[in-house]
């Protein structure tokens, strides 16, 4: 009984994790979008000081400042939840059911993400390292939602067998199209098609994909506000949007497939919050351009997309239920 509360609490403690790596994705999303990214210039400190300093004449180099601090305080108290999960997890080790390999990996994910976010700093917003801590920070999310969750008793039917090719796929895709997003973001490429479906009131627009997809223009320079010529945001924007046709029609698919072949409740409603999040992700997307992309939709969108991990990382737990003989009679969650 021991045993099994202890991996209980592992539980909920992975589960408030989860929760304040959302609140840090959101965050980090707000303090980009609001410019801020470069309110503090060091790390890990503001200015040499724990809490940003107010001086007369700055509120708006305060307001950057704190928006930064906050997302760093919040990104802090993730790592220590993280760090107590790998201590849970190597003084537990010996329990049944209780996961190992996939804490250590988390530990390993946001220490290159205590890497990156310095990096984001002294690199002057290099869109390579911001795209990088995006992806750090949903991995993050992933793996903690994927903690928390407990694994069903019974053992995976043909037709969920079937169906992991696909779902393995469709977690490639949504990676990629992840990446495509932070890119455009990084870029400054979000107003670069103004207009939808067409992109300049074009179906085909003048781009320039060798300049938009050279990761690195040098050190030294200082991204924030891009340095792209217009063609070449256009070409990361335009590339983001075919990305989301393909990515969302896959996810659709197995969505939908897997609502419809589930022998079980919770393997159903993973399907359905899948199919919901990819419908409310585009719907955000297309809101967000047709709306001149303002602060608040733009930050949802970054919020829809965290809510897709959270979606892909429910199916794939439940596509591979561990069978009834590896788990206690009592695990219950």
């Amino acid at each position: 009984m021991q045993m099994q509360q202890r991996l209980l609490w592992f539980r909920r403690l992975a589960l408030l994790g989860a929760a304040l790596a959302l609140v840090v994705v959101v965050m980090g999303a707000w303090v980009r979008l609001t410019a801020a990214g470069l309110g503090c210039p060091d790390w890990p400190g503001c200015y040499g000081h724990v809490f940003p300093q107010t001086e007369p004449g700055s509120a708006q180099a305060f307001g950057k400042a704190l928006r930064e601090m906050l997302h760093r305080y919040a990104a802090g108290t993730l790592g220590l939840i993280i760090t107590t999960l790998l201590a849970l997890g190597v003084m537990n080790r010996r329990d049944r059911g209780q996961p190992l390999a996939p804490v250590i990996a988390l530990f390993c994910v946001v220490c290159l993400q205590g890497a990156l976010g310095a990096l984001t700093v002294t690199l002057l917003l290099t869109p390579l390292i911001v795209t990088g801590h995006l992806l750090g920070g949903l991995t993050t999310l992933g793996l903690l939602w994927w903690l928390s969750r407990t694994p069903e008793r019974r053992d995976s039917t043909e037709a969920e067998r079937g169906l992991r090719v696909l779902a393995l796929v469709c977690c490639a895709a949504l990676l990629l199209q992840i990446a495509l997003g932070g890119w455009t973001s990084t870029n400054y490429a979000a107003v670069a098609c103004p207009d939808f479906p067409t992109c300049q009131r074009r179906w085909w627009p003048q781009m320039d994909y060798r300049d938009g997809f050279t990761l690195s223009h040098g050190l030294g320079i200082d991204y924030e506000g891009g340095v792209l010529a217009h063609p070449a945001r256009v070409a990361i924007h335009f590339t983001h949007r075919l990305g989301a046709a393909l990515a969302g029609t896959l996810l659709l698919t197995l969505g939908v497939l897997v609502t419809l072949r589930a022998k079980g409740p919770r393997l159903r409603r993973a399907g359905v919050l899948l199919i919901a999040a990819v419908l409310l992700q585009i719907t955000l997307g297309v809101a967000t351009v047709l709306w001149g992309v303002p602060l608040p939709l733009a930050t949802l969108h970054n919020a829809g997309a965290a809510l897709l991990v959270i979606a892909m990382v429910t199916v794939l737990r439940r596509l591979w239920p561990t069978p009834a003989i590896a788990v206690l009679p009592l695990d219950r969650g």
